[in-house]
């Protein structure tokens, strides 16, 4: 049950380029804690943040920090040298999460279907490179930041000169692109509520004006996305793609959420796309909706988290740390 005695830090903001995207999930879900605990502050993901931590006394912290530094890992590990409960993924599975590229490298290994791919390094003789892009993934293809969320700096390309063009500007912004082929499919999205037992959130269809790519804008821009729950594809493909994305789930060792995206052709396997370990709390975002859908509403999804995370920190405290060694004569 909630806690008035507890102090909940929000973690916010930082350098990553969806920093504005955290702040308006931090301001999303301030209200709802706020009724059930004790004392909800915002605390930005700066040089500041230990010393916040500390001053404020901080009992859990509930990561809204989305994109690198909040959501790969840094975050985490900071938190758990400092003993902080926090809700979500690990630094193991945050790391991997968010990594498109570690990401498919390891659900690969779990058979789970992905699109065919080709890393573009930055140190690559860039004709070469996108020759073999073109020769194994098709003239058609998708390049993708390997470690940004929201939709950014994705790009589609088609044919040689327009791909050329493409991994020469990426690549002056990354040391390396992840270039996949093209799917046709529906935008798909599904997530996993981890707590004392794993469930599967209902299945959404996103819909964009004129079928526009579902970009930064689209995600975040109230009345450009449709949210369709649940997605009306057959029985067998909405099954699969409950499966898969809990698959995904288990495989990359994620902690209370996660939501896997997918692209879904008119007949065959969904196809996944990528995890979100710390999906976002927007006014536009999925992972509530799938939720409220279920009969979850958003004030219970929130206290169920913080109250899961700190069961569950608290239970690994009680566990006596680390395997038993042998004492070293110093």
């Amino acid at each position: 049950m909630p806690n008035k005695s507890i102090t909940i830090a929000i973690i916010c903001g930082g350098l990553s380029p969806e920093a504005d995207v955290s702040r308006l999930s931090a301001s999303r879900i301030t209200p709802p804690l706020e009724k059930h605990y004790g004392k909800v502050i915002h605390l930005e993901l700066d040089s500041t943040l230990p010393a916040e931590l500390l001053r404020h006394k901080v009992d859990i912290a509930f990561p809204v920090a989305h994109g690198p530094y909040g959501e790969d890992g840094r975050l985490q590990g900071l938190l758990d040298i400092m003993g902080v409960p926090y809700v979500g993924s690990g630094v193991t599975a945050s790391a991997c999460s968010l990594d498109k590229i570690v990401t498919k490298r390891v659900l690969a290994k779990a058979g789970i279907p992905m699109a065919k791919d080709r890393v573009v390094y930055r140190n690559e003789h860039i004709e070469e490179a996108t020759l073999e892009c073109i020769e194994q993934l098709g003239p058609k293809v998708i390049i993708k930041p390997p470690c940004q969320g929201s939709g950014i700096g994705v790009q589609f390309a088609l044919g040689y000169d327009d791909l050329k063009e493409k991994l020469e500007a990426g690549l002056k912004l990354d040391e390396r692109l992840l270039v996949e082929e093209f799917i046709e499919g529906r935008e798909i999205t599904a997530g996993v509520l981890h707590l004392e037992d794993y469930t599967s959130l209902p299945v959404i269809e996103v819909k964009t004006p004129d079928n526009a790519w579902y970009d930064y804008l689209h995600r975040y821009t109230p009345g450009l996305s449709n949210h369709i729950i649940p997605a009306k594809l057959p029985k067998h493909q909405y099954q699969q793609v409950q499966n898969i994305a809990l698959k995904a789930h288990k495989a990359l060792n994620c902690l209370d959420l996660s939501r896997s995206d997918f692209l879904v052709p008119e007949n065959g396997t969904p196809i996944f796309s990528e995890l979100n370990n710390l999906p976002g709390m927007t006014p536009t975002s999925l992972y509530p909706d799938g939720a409220k859908h279920m009969g979850i509403q958003f004030e219970e999804l929130l206290c169920s988290l913080i109250n899961h995370a700190m069961t569950r920190f608290r239970k690994q405290a009680n566990n006596g740390g680390y395997w038993p060694i042998p004492k070293l004569k110093l």
